[in-house]
């Protein structure tokens, strides 16, 4: 079944995804369309998407999106919401974009509160360049900077995103964190923080646990082992702030 907030032009077997076999954001993007489809909100949806993986998600739907400087997704959304605040703004990021490069837009524009919802893929490395370390990095994890692991004693410990957000976020934020193996609990979390952005216009903010099967050199059923067993252990699933509304 295909979203209908897809292209209308999109044919599973003329044009493929151009994610790598097995990469978990083809999963978020698509839990994704059906959560706008099913809010009806397809024709005042902006998608930002950043440099890095997540740039290849700039066709995926059939809705208006804008390409963006690596990092700089965040202010770039919550620009485009200040001047159209009748628009529904969504930034698409990976780790590298929210939480290295980008980490003082997004602090700051959780700190404000602005009225925006972006969605961040942890995938625990930087993948499109190569599979360096990265903010979200297990301890003893091998990357290609760290190929005898993550050492706590060189680079402490793993960012939690959505913890440090939620320590600053207002009382009317949405903070939540999903896992790309758990489809109906992710597109209810898309919903909740879309749905805050539109009622409250508030913060929201999704982290999603995705696999990168190439970068850990796994197949794809070890991929989801390490998702499941390894990530999902340390970087806990579940809503984090949530304020009291319902869909």
């Amino acid at each position: 079944m295909i979203p209908k907030s897809f292209p209308s032009s999109y044919n599973p077997d003329s044009k493929p995804h151009k994610f790598c076999p097995g990469c978990g954001q083809a999963l978020a993007l698509k839990i994704l369309g059906f959560a706008i489809d099913e809010l009806g909100i397809q024709e005042k949806t902006v998608f930002g998407v950043d440099i890095g993986c997540s740039l290849l998600a700039w066709d995926f739907f059939n809705i208006d999106t804008i390409q963006t400087l690596h990092g700089r997704c965040t202010p770039t959304m919550v620009g485009f919401k200040k001047a159209r605040p009748d628009s529904v703004a969504l930034a698409f990021m990976g780790d590298g974009g929210g939480y290295a490069i980008g980490a003082q837009h997004l602090v700051n524009a959780c700190m404000r509160n602005d009225p925006v919802t972006i969605i961040l893929i942890n995938n625990s490395l930087y993948a499109m360049t190569g599979g360096q370390m990265a903010p979200t990095t297990l301890s003893q994890q091998k990357t290609e900077t760290t190929p005898a692991g993550r050492q706590k004693k060189d680079f402490g410990l793993p960012l939690k995103g959505p913890e440090m957000l939620s320590a600053i976020a207002a009382e009317s934020a949405y903070i939540a964190r999903g896992k790309v193996t758990n489809f109906e609990q992710l597109k209810i979390f898309f919903k909740k923080a879309i749905y805050n952005q539109m009622k409250l216009q508030a913060f929201s903010f999704v982290e999603v646990l995705a696999m990168c099967p190439v970068n850990w050199k796994m197949e794809a059923k070890e991929s989801l082992d390490f998702l499941e067993n390894q990530m999902a252990k340390y970087f806990l699933v579940g809503e984090i702030k949530w304020p009291k509304i319902r869909l």
